[in-house]
């Protein structure tokens, strides 16, 4: 094959594992779109219908570590292939549940083939491309996971308005992946580490049921008693036998050092400061996807904007990080990961700062939401991405697998805690309306408001009858939603911060 032929194949081959990415970041946001419907449809709770995240959160945190080792074994073309097979016979049973029990079993397989997809993606990048052009292709691949957080929930609105069924989410996914799995067959070149050893069963099963423990822990949160539940028979259970699986985990592993075995996480990743390090800023940059969760409520709740139309005030933001993943890995490319997350983590830091203070209205949330969105993009790109596999040598598939793990348990913490110090920051709101507002007024008429979530305060007071009192409870409510959510934007400030220290922690060896 000529060298011209050769660029040529690389260019369709990152088309297909673009298309795929995109594939399996839309459905995480097209299925926001939905929840209430298809929770309707099995005539479920609340709580309940959150099992369908939580399950495909579940099976994406324990397949991605592992599938990223396979490909590096048996070869990344073949497990990329296998994975969109596996995430469209997840789609299609997800489409056609008779159950809600059948539906969960459905994501979880869905998740399985969706976990390794992203991965495998960065692995083939940083296999075939040269260092100076791998910066800008992760990078454009993060921009992707920008694009469809954007996107999700805007065309599951769509499907739904057109279709009035939400089956045909999952159903559009079954064409698309046809079409990755016949150019993938014929574009995407083969790449594999040359391996001679024994696989590590062992590790793999320790990995993969103390990733799952965590996750249960987690999950069994209560965000509205946080501090009580923490402490919790359940949530103690479960961590206790995830610290012990992964101790058991770090024994494994140092003793598959000395043996003809190939680590599912090897001894000197375990051992590896860098590496380490990276895994923490990892589940940091967790906790600022998870901000997107929050963004249209607090549009909503503070800036007054009707729920219909609050999700398209996340453009800024999210325009904003599909530039930064862009750039981001140019400057990856230029100066060097390290450079890059210095840099970026700042820009977030500055931005979640100004959101907790300056948001004010809806063009001083715009201005630094879009800042916000620059630094965060920019840190979701290239630069953990290369740090994780500077560090890991050939074993890249296995190192960016355990990056996005810990990410993922970043994104599942963040949550509970935001959902937590929202609702805390609620709790002034009562006792503030009954110090503004006439007696009278408050007697009559504030047993009518709804105190069981934000969401249904806020509407039952917009039901209350049009009067000065109304207006100012109103604005009683906007104001205690700035101070409510500002405890979460501190959060993630803090957490930027924490990053960029991070960064100076690492070894002075200089990455690029």
């Amino acid at each position: 094959m000529t060298k011209i032929n050769q660029k040529g194949t690389e260019k369709l081959a990152m088309m297909v594992l673009v298309l795929g990415v995109f594939m399996s970041a839309l459905d995480n946001g097209i299925i926001s779109a939905a929840l209430t419907t298809i929770n309707t449809s099995f005539n479920i709770s609340e709580v309940q219908g959150s099992w369908g995240i939580t399950l495909y959160t579940l099976g994406m945190a324990i397949s991605t570590p592992i599938i990223g080792k396979l490909a590096d074994r048996y070869g990344r073309k073949k497990l990329f292939i296998m994975e969109i097979i596996l995430f469209a016979i997840g789609s299609l049973l997800v489409a056609i549940s008779p159950t809600f029990i059948f539906f969960l079993g459905a994501r979880f397989i869905q998740a399985l083939g969706g976990g390794g997809i992203f991965i495998i993606a960065s692995s083939f990048v940083l296999t075939v491309f040269p260092k100076d052009k791998q910066g800008g292709l992760l990078g454009m691949l993060g921009a992707v996971n920008g694009i469809a957080s954007v996107v999700g929930p805007n065309v599951g609105s769509l499907v739904l308005n057109m279709t009035h069924k939400w089956h045909w989410l999952f159903l559009i996914n079954i064409p698309i992946a046809v079409i990755i799995i016949i150019t993938g067959m014929m574009w995407i070149p083969e790449t594999k580490v040359t391996v001679l050893k024994r696989t590590d069963y062992w590790g793999t099963v320790f990995l993969s049921l103390g990733i799952l423990s965590f996750m249960l822990a987690i999950t069994n949160l209560d965000q509205s008693n946080l501090l009580a539940s923490l402490v919790s028979p359940t949530v103690l259970i479960f961590l206790g036998i995830g610290i012990a699986l992964f101790i058991g985990l770090f024994t494994i592993e140092k003793a598959n050092e000395k043996k003809d075995v190939d680590a599912i996480l090897a001894y000197h990743l375990l051992t590896n400061r860098n590496f380490m390090l990276t895994l923490v800023m990892g589940l940091l940059t967790g906790t600022l996807i998870a901000i997107f969760v929050y963004i249209p409520s607090y549009v909503e709740h503070r800036l007054g904007i009707s729920a219909n139309q609050a999700g398209v005030y996340m453009s800024g933001i999210g325009l904003a990080s599909i530039v930064g993943a862009g750039s981001g890995g140019r400057f990856v490319d230029k100066k060097g990961a390290r450079e890059t997350i210095v840099m970026a983590s700042f820009i977030a830091m500055v931005g979640f700062g100004s959101l907790a203070f300056l948001s004010t209205t809806i063009t001083s949330f715009l201005v630094t939401s879009s800042i916000t969105g620059l630094g965060f993009g920019m840190l979701m790109g290239a630069p953990l991405s290369v740090l994780a596999s500077e560090a890991a040598g050939e074993e890249k598939g296995s190192a960016l697998g355990t990056l996005s793990v810990s990410r993922q348990v970043g994104l599942t913490i963040a949550p509970t805690i935001y959902a937590a110090l929202i609702q805390g920051g609620f709790d002034s709101f009562l006792p503030t309306v009954k110090e503004s507002l006439p007696t009278e007024y408050v007697s009559q008429n504030l047993a009518s408001v709804k105190t069981s979530s934000v969401e249904a305060t806020l509407l039952s007071i917009k039901e209350l009858p049009q009067s000065i009192e109304q207006s100012q409870m109103l604005t009683i409510f906007y104001d205690t939603a700035h101070l409510a959510y500002q405890h979460m934007f501190l959060m993630s400030t803090l957490a930027s911060a924490v990053i960029l220290l991070l960064t100076f922690a690492l070894n002075n060896k200089k990455i690029k």
